[in-house]
């Protein structure tokens, strides 16, 4: 997981707390960048099933 090419919103610009995002063929790893070390492994279909959960409202409290 070194080799991974971490991007964050554009919104968070410099700020220490932000999501991370690596993407490669296999999986879609994502991170806090408060706690670097503690990743979670997606499926591409999970990383989608999460994106359209998320434009859909979902997880709107």
């Amino acid at each position: 997981m070194d080799s991974l090419s971490w991007t964050r919103p554009s919104s968070c610009a410099d700020s220490s707390n932000c999501p991370e995002v690596a993407v490669t063929d296999a999986a879609v790893y994502l991170r806090s960048s408060l706690r670097p070390t503690e990743v979670t492994q997606l499926t591409p279909t999970e990383w989608r099933d999460l994106l359209a959960g998320i434009r859909n409202g979902e997880f709107d409290a």
